[in-house]
């Protein structure tokens, strides 16, 4: 007996047998085994899914941009470059949309995933009548496998308490090897096999782009190696080019000098490129510059040093990445797959980012929470850009230039956030080569394609459950023929109220607030909108809303249309308050708890899934035993070298140090080492309070009930820590204090618990001693 062949209902169910009647198994004749292929067998493609991060449109070479790409290039030259190819305003909508084949917030993604609400739209979890790609290719007879980030889980399932079925092992990949964050420390990441988290490779030169190219290649090798006939779907999510801008030094210098100029001439350096390479059309002009950017000219020589390098660091980092997508395709050449190989590669999962700010950063940490970065800073830690002890990110004329020919970039509802460059390569299903294809797509539309040309259907039912159909269509069509009209006609657009709608190569868009102002310009009721005929103005420059009011209120009605059917509604323009899961409405792992107790070997803790000790007193109160001799290490830490607290013991004697961004240290010292036998360590804080977060406070040590330091910290982290998480008998990742080295600082006495407990936000409190939070 075979399997079914309908393949709209997943997974596919066992193939039946008459019963067997022979008592002895050697008269006996055993039934086929079947095994689980795709339709076309061994003629199925495999499908390589590459996604960049933070890269603008204006940035890659093979798109006129000054960023030498050869992997992106050697692709286009043999396949197709799309330049009217769009994603989502910002990351994680982008991700789950592509994955998925619906808009991001029919998946529950309308946002970053850390910034969910109660919402439909915007909760974070993905319905279960949207199965992922991978899903859906697993189980027609896929291997599948995911390298890099994951930027697509509810803040609050990001613990070992799960649930896990969103995370990339539970969402049709068979292989994960990556980290489970926004962003991360390149040099020093926290790593994920599977759903465990594993250490970080100790290796001087360590990257985490080159530690998740080496995992993909050993994978794709392995898998063709063991299975030749089954095919593959690999989705390389890279680290670049997101901050923290982090790359060796030698790739930064293959740019040194080339941004000398300034960001005003390298845009129109690039869009001359673009129009010579037909990138563009002839008649595309430059959009003009936000006044919020600076001038080239405003800055001193050595300022525009410092300036500089900052996006020679982006573009060496850049650059890296692009070198290590290649060893992957060069990977699969060799093994042969390549012709057959369906690879999209989306350079960017929005455009240029201006989250920098006027002169960029050295800390991006301590610019989130609202903390302004100094020139005087800047120039003394140039040479550390790029490196393991910086954390930056470029200036926000950098993330305008990096969007060239449009302006405004990463979480405006504008093309300039939305347009990526993207290349399609297929030999074997892809006859044109090196041309250009501009019909508007979205990234909605790669999962249609892959179905199609794997020769499946969309599913109606995956595991009893009736799937809500792509919301995207299939470009298929396109690849031989540069005249065919696209299939998609209609697309929103959304972002923190900034919103617009595409249809029939008009798009009308709404600036309700843009990443650098203080608050929205208007009520949603009251938004000034724009309107651009795409297909005659590519870089949106010709505001055509006074002249056809009736179009605006046409699309206007068209983009309520839209917001109603995938649930786009209500609006949210809130920003730290989202960040706050009680006012945002989304599920808190701590669901308000005032103690938490931990256990020794819990690492890893992120910070959503911590307990909340920012802006208010808080104890913690450790329970040790200290072996003969004395004990030394990290007894408990939250953060790393950009930011963070820990708890230990240096020279036997307890220490607390507050690390402020790297900029101020606070420390409380113990006059005594610990005696050996059991011990209580303890240390409260007690928070000055006042309407500013990110208040100080006086810092107490006690030994077993006995005061035995204290001292001020001046002032506290207001909103995050970051992406370093908690961790228990350790400091794992980078070092909040140079007290200890990176790695070498377990805690060599025992652990029995910590109980850390709080007092309410805000509040100036002095707790009795015996306090902990509960209650």
């Amino acid at each position: 007996m075979h399997m079914t062949e309908d393949r709209t209902i997943l997974p596919l169910p066992e193939p039946q047998h008459s019963p067997i009647t022979e008592i002895d198994a050697r008269k006996a004749v055993a039934p086929e085994f079947v095994k689980l292929k795709p339709p076309k067998g061994a003629g199925a493609p495999n499908v390589v899914f590459i996604l960049m991060d933070n890269f603008g449109f204006g940035d890659p070479e093979p798109f006129g941009g000054p960023v030498n790409m050869p992997t992106l290039e050697r692709l286009a030259r043999g396949g197709l470059r799309y330049n009217n190819f769009h994603t989502a305003p910002v990351c994680s909508p982008t991700r789950v949309a592509m994955l998925t084949g619906r808009n991001s917030h029919s998946a529950n993604m309308g946002g970053v995933a850390e910034m969910g609400t109660g919402f439909p739209g915007m909760t974070g979890v993905r319905p279960n009548d949207i199965t992922p790609l991978a899903e859906i290719l697993r189980l027609n007879g896929y291997g599948t496998a995911m390298f890099g980030k994951c930027h697509e889980l509810p803040p609050w399932e990001l613990s070992v308490s799960g649930p896990l079925d969103r995370w990339p092992a539970h969402s049709g990949f068979d292989k994960f090897y990556g980290f489970l964050q926004g962003e991360s420390d390149l040099y020093a990441p926290a790593l994920y096999d599977g759903v465990t988290r594993i250490p970080t490779p100790r290796k001087a030169d360590y990257h985490v782009s080159t530690d998740i190219t080496d995992q993909a290649i050993v994978w794709v090798r392995s898998q063709q190696s063991l299975t030749p006939d089954k095919p593959f779907f690999l989705y390389y999510a890279a680290a670049g080019t997101h901050d923290p801008h982090h790359v060796p030094k030698a790739w930064i210098d293959k740019y040194r000098g080339k941004f000398d100029q300034g960001w005003e001439t390298l845009r129109q350096e690039t869009l001359a490129r673009q129009i010579a390479l037909g990138a563009v059309p002839p008649n595309t002009k430059l959009a003009p510059m936000p006044e919020v950017v600076p001038a080239w000219a405003s800055f001193k020589p050595e300022e525009q040093r410092v300036l500089a390098r900052q996006m020679e660091v982006y573009a060496g980092m850049a650059e890296h990445t692009d070198h290590e997508i290649g060893r992957v395709i060069q990977a699969i050449d060799d093994l042969g797959e390549l012709d057959n190989t369906l690879i999209v590669y989306v350079a960017g999962d929005n455009g240029g980012s201006p989250f920098g700010g006027p002169i960029g950063s050295f800390n991006q940490l301590a610019s989130f929470n609202g903390l302004p970065e100094t020139m005087e800073n800047l120039l003394r830690r140039i040479d550390d850009l790029g490196g393991p002890k910086a954390s930056g990110h470029y200036a926000m004329g950098w993330g305008e230039a990096s969007c060239t020919p449009m302006i405004g970039g990463q979480g405006q509802a504008t093309f300039s956030a939305t347009r990526n460059a993207t290349v399609i390569h297929w030999p074997k299903g892809i006859t044109a080569k090196g041309e250009v294809r501009s019909q508007f797509q979205h990234v909605i539309d790669l999962a249609p394609t892959v179905l199609e040309a794997a020769g499946l259907p969309e599913p109606k039912i995956v595991n009893g459950i009736t799937q809500r159909p792509f919301e995207g269509a299939s470009l298929l069509h396109t690849f031989n023929d540069a005249k065919a009209k696209s299939r998609h006609t209609t697309q929103y657009f959304e972002y923190g109220g900034n919103r617009g709608v595409y249809h029939d190569g008009w798009y009308a868009t709404a600036l309700h607030k843009a990443f650098w102002e203080a608050a929205p310009r208007a009520s949603f009721d009251n938004d000034t909108w724009e309107l651009y005929d795409t297909e005659n103005d590519f870089s949106l420059t010709n505001d055509l809303a006074a002249a056809q009011p009736e179009k605006v209120e046409a699309l206007k009605a068209l983009f309520m249309t839209e917001a109603v059917k995938y649930s786009v509604l209500p609006l949210d323009d809130r920003v730290l308050e989202r960040f706050n899961a009680d006012i945002a409405g989304r599920p808190d792992l701590m669901g308000g708890r005032t103690s938490l107790t931990l256990y020794q070997g819990m690492i890893g803790l992120s910070e959503n899934a911590f307990i909340n000790m920012k802006n208010r007193s808080y104890t913690i109160t450790a329970e040790l035993e200290i072996p003969a001799g004395g004990a030394e290490g990290v007894v408990i830490a939250h953060g790393g070298h950009n930011g963070g607290w820990s708890l230990y013991l240096k020279d036997g004697r307890p220490k607390f140090t507050y690390n402020w961004f790297g900029r101020e240290t606070y420390e409380v010292v113990a006059p005594a080492p610990l005696a050996a036998g059991s011990t209580t360590l303890r240390w409260e804080f007690i928070y000055d309070g006042g309407e500013a977060p990110g208040a100080g406070g006086r810092g107490d040590l006690f030994v077993n009930g006995d005061p035995v330091a204290t001292g001020r910290i001046e002032r506290t982290i207001p909103f995050f820590i970051g992406t370093e998480p908690a961790d228990v008998g350790m400091d794992d990742l980078t070092p909040v204090t140079n007290d200890y080295p990176a790695y070498e600082n377990r805690f060599t006495g025992s652990i029995r618990k910590i109980v850390i407990g709080v007092a309410p936000v805000g509040k100036a409190f002095d707790p009795p001693l015996e306090w902990n939070g509960v209650g």
